[in-house]
Parts: structure tokens; C-alpha cells; sequence
């Protein structure tokens, strides 16, 4: 199988220029990737105005930089993402990105950070089977998570999210692509465009042949459009960012929903998926370190409005055993506690 991959340069910045891949929805031999490829990168490039195009070339799978993915068994693979807050090094790339490869069909559980990052999922996909992409299933909105869902479209996939994600990511979308340059590096997302999802799904099954995926949207938690992606057969659930792993939580919905999530039995869940950090991890146990976090918060937030302290108290207050326990704590604590007074104060 070949792969178009076409020099594009910023407009704005002709110095900063990369090679992007230009995902075709069916397997191409090396001289059908040549001959349609003049007609392609002119319909990518008219639907990306501020790059211009340069030299083409087709590569094989084998040439492609690749995701390094885990099998867990079932069909399900994952990447994990580096336990770190988004930066210039890691060019974003924190979330842990799932596959599940059926006998008829694939589907991705999260995009990445950037298109860069969903051209080696891709590649790493096109590696293990050259099954058509049928969906790419976003868990919630935020840009480590979604950002590189626009290729996958391409490929012919269609993208699935929450019934609010929509609105999360087009209320955003703007601002994220003026911060989110300066947190990662402009180099990093050349090519990249926050899409919203193409259906909101509030419970379904995907079957993609011997493998079934249920996908159920939650009431706010972590953000107001999480949604989980659950394998019965291995018990697998997919838990976006309702669970991290190392990484410190971050509360971007309803503290209370959160905690009313991960109280929950769900007994059919055998082990999980955490949207950060080293997975699978049992359930429930997998899951306490965040339980456990928030529900700190709930009670020094709680105590902090009880006592009449103002916001920017709460918000000034440390744990020295969270911050040695999590990566990110005295970056994010502080967000994490102004979202929670908010919420909390109006008891």
C-alpha cells in the first residue's frame, strides 16, 4: 500500500514547512498513489488556504513513521502518551489513543494532538491491516484528544462524539488555534484543523465485524461531552480522560458528576483504558488515585466555602502528597480549584 505525502510550507511563515500525508479511503498501489496524486494535493491544499504546496512523493507503509502501539488483546491496541503536560517536546502528544480491529472494519478511539500525530497513528493502522477506517470515536473535546481527527475524515471515516462535543469544540476551536501554537510549537500542527464531530451519539453499537464496540455518552463529568468506549467480550473500557493515570486530572465539566461517575458499579467492566498515563489498569481499582484526588478536592473546597474564605484562598491552597503524586499538580491544581469553588459554592 501507498501513501501520498506532499511538501507544504505556512503562507504566513515560508520557513516553516513539513511533509503532510494525504490519506486516500482505499488502498492505492504505487502508480495509482502517482496518478491521482497532482488532482489530491490540489483538492487538500484548496481546503487549507493558508499552506502552500510543494513537491509530492509516494512512500509504502513499511517508509512511514509509526505510533507505537500495545496489543491488549481482543483486537484492541493502544498508544500510550507521554505522562507530561503538553509542551514543545512532546509536541502534545499526552493522550493514550486506542484501536479496535475487527474482521470488516477499524475503529480509532482518539485522534491526537495534531495531524503529525494522527499521520503515525494512521501509518501504525496501515501497518497491522488495510481494513477501511470506519470511525473515529473522540471520548471528549480537548485538543490532545481531537486534533487529529481531520485526517481520519479523509480516510473515509466517519467521526463520533457526544451529543454536546459540537458545540465544545466549535465554541473553542478559535482560541485553542491561537494558544495551543505557543504551548506545542506552530511546527507541530502545520496542517491542523480542529473539526467537530460529524454525528453526536448518545448510546450506539459499532460492529466492526467479530468485534463489537459500545459507545455511551455521560452526563457531565469531566467535561460535558465524555463519552466511553466499551469491548464486552475482554470487558475493555475505554475511559478517555474520566480516568488518568500519573497525569493530574483536570476538571473542565462537574466535580460532583465526575465523582458520581466513578462511584458508579459498572460492573460489567473488567479493566480500562485511562485517557493519560501506563494502560490497561483494573477496574475498579485503576480508577481510585483519581477518585481519591477529587474527592480531596470536593472536601478542601467544601471546607475552604464553609469557612467563608474567598476563591483565591481555595485557589492558593497545596497538598504537598498530591503534588509529589502527580505529574502537572501546581500547574493544574489551581484551575482544577477555581472549577470546583465555582461549582461548589452554589450548594
Amino acid at each position: 500500500m501507498f501513501h501520498l505525502m506532499l511538501s507544504v510550507c505556512l503562507l504566513a511563515d515560508p520557513a516553516l514547512c513539513a511533509e503532510r500525508l494525504l490519506p486516500a479511503p482505499a488502498a492505492l498501489s504505487e502508480a495509482d498513489c502517482r496518478k491521482t496524486a497532482e488532482a489530491r494535493a490540489a483538492d487538500w491544499l484548496s481546503a487549507h488556504p493558508g499552506l502552500a504546496g510543494g513537491e509530492s512523493r509516494c512512500l509504502p507503509t513499511e517508509a512511514l513513521p509509526q505510533l507505537a502501539m500495545k496489543e491488549i488483546g481482543g483486537g484492541l491496541w493502544v498508544h500510550e502518551g507521554q505522562t507530561a503536560l503538553p509542551d514543545p517536546q512532546n509536541r502534545g502528544a499526552i493522550a493514550n489513543l486506542g484501536l479496535a480491529i475487527g474482521t470488516e472494519g477499524i475503529a480509532v478511539i482518539d485522534a491526537g494532538a495534531s495531524r503529525a500525530e494522527a499521520e503515525a497513528l494512521y501509518a501504525a493502522i496501515r501497518a497491522r491491516s488495510d481494513l477501511p477506517i470506519r470511525a473515529v470515536i473522540l471520548t471528549h473535546m480537548h485538543p490532545d484528544h481531537t486534533f487529529g481527527a481531520d485526517l481520519f475524515r479523509e480516510a473515509g471515516a466517519e467521526i463520533l462524539g457526544a451529543p454536546k462535543l459540537a458545540a465544545g469544540i466549535e465554541a473553542r476551536a478559535e482560541g485553542w488555534m491561537e494558544s495551543y501554537p505557543a504551548q506545542i510549537g506552530a511546527g507541530a500542527l502545520l496542517g491542523t484543523r480542529p473539526v467537530p464531530p460529524d454525528r453526536g451519539v448518545p448510546e450506539e453499537w459499532l460492529d466492526l465485524g467479530g468485534l463489537r464496540l459500545h459507545l455511551q455518552a455521560v452526563p457531565t463529568a469531566h467535561t460535558d461531552n465524555d463519552l466511553t468506549v466499551f469491548e464486552p467480550v475482554s470487558g475493555t473500557l475505554f475511559t478517555g480522560d474520566l480516568v488518568f493515570n500519573g497525569l493530574l486530572p483536570t476538571l473542565d465539566g462537574s466535580l460532583n458528576g465526575w465523582l458520581g461517575w466513578l462511584a458508579a458499579a459498572h460492573p460489567e467492566v473488567r479493566r480500562i483504558v485511562p485517557g493519560h498515563g501506563p494502560a490497561p489498569l483494573p477496574w475498579p481499582e485503576g480508577a481510585q488515585a483519581t477518585r481519591g484526588y477529587l474527592e480531596h478536592l470536593r472536601r478542601t473546597i467544601r471546607a475552604a466555602i464553609a469557612e467563608g474564605l474567598p476563591m483565591s484562598a481555595a485557589i492558593r491552597a497545596r497538598d504537598p502528597e498530591d503534588a509529589r503524586h502527580w505529574t502537572g499538580y501546581e500547574e493544574s491544581h489551581p484551575r482544577n480549584a477555581s472549577a470546583a469553588y465555582a461549582e461548589l459554592e452554589w450548594e
